[in-house]
């Protein structure tokens, strides 16, 4: 069953695709790193992101050779990935996570970066165990801002809740426990976390608030740029211009579970 997201309010990422596009893009290099040691996109791989978005993970991944694939629900932001992805050997395809167009025992690796909590479990994990290849990689990956320990952070998070209060913001530490994938198709799991520090200045962190679900996606354009301009506002009054803002990587990695032991 799905989750219910922001109490049912609805939202639209498609409407956000050029700001998603212009200040999402803000993963640090260590975080790609670490999904390829993981087996993301190494060479030899066919890997897949689902709710890839603006195609952000397979286009910043894509020097490390692998043959890669990007799937997202969202029309215009598989628009703005293709577009994005000129001169790149990336497949996108407009699908949801839990109906893939592609067949059993397809790639050997399958992600879902900063989009799990989306999708209906129940359908979409059986998907991914299906067009993985035996022994295949599930990554499921998040970058979470904290604002209980940071107060930019925390400052424009209440903003947002002001704007739009059904907004479920996410706000919290994940730890080890937070994301599980059925034992019926997946195994072997691994958990990695650190911290990082993401620079901004005031308009790209404006940019990455209004590009969020609760601002863009799910507000009119009124409502967005009174958000804007009051957000402009604090930034002035709280920072120098150009800073840093805490965050935490988390990442879990499954194993498809052997098919002589599923059933």
């Amino acid at each position: 069953m799905k989750t219910l997201i922001d109490n049912g309010k609805e939202f639209n990422w498609g409407k956000s695709s050029d700001d998603y596009a212009k200040f999402r893009d803000i993963y640090p290099e260590e975080m790609y790193e670490l999904l390829r040691s993981l087996g993301f996109a190494e060479k030899g791989t066919k890997c897949l992101d689902t709710g890839t978005g603006t195609g952000v993970i397979p286009r910043f991944m894509y020097k490390y050779g692998g043959e890669l694939y990007g799937a997202d629900i969202s029309e215009n932001q598989i628009i703005k990935a293709r577009e994005l992805s000129k001169g790149m050997n990336i497949s996108y395809c407009v699908s949801s996570a839990e109906k893939l167009p592609f067949d059993d025992s397809s790639f050997d690796c399958v992600s879902a970066v900063q989009c799990w909590r989306y999708f209906d479990k129940e359908k979409t994990v059986p998907e991914i165990y299906r067009v993985l290849k035996p022994r295949g990689k599930l990554i499921i990956a998040y970058m979470q801002w904290l604002p209980e320990e940071d107060g930019i952070i925390k400052n424009s998070l209440e903003l947002v809740k002001k704007y739009n209060p059904d907004w479920d913001c996410f706000g919290k530490r994940l730890e080890e426990n937070d994301i599980s994938v059925s034992e019926d198709y997946f195994t072997d799991k691994r958990y990695i976390e650190f911290d990082c520090f993401i620079p901004f200045t005031r308009e790209s962190w404006n940019g990455r608030m209004i590009a969020c679900r609760g601002i863009e996606p799910s507000l009119s354009k009124k409502e967005v740029d009174a958000f804007s301009e009051e957000h402009l506002e604090m930034l002035r009054k709280k920072t120098d211009g150009n800073f840093r803002l805490k965050h935490q990587i988390t990442v879990f990695c499954y194993e498809k579970k052997q098919e002589d032991y599923y059933g």
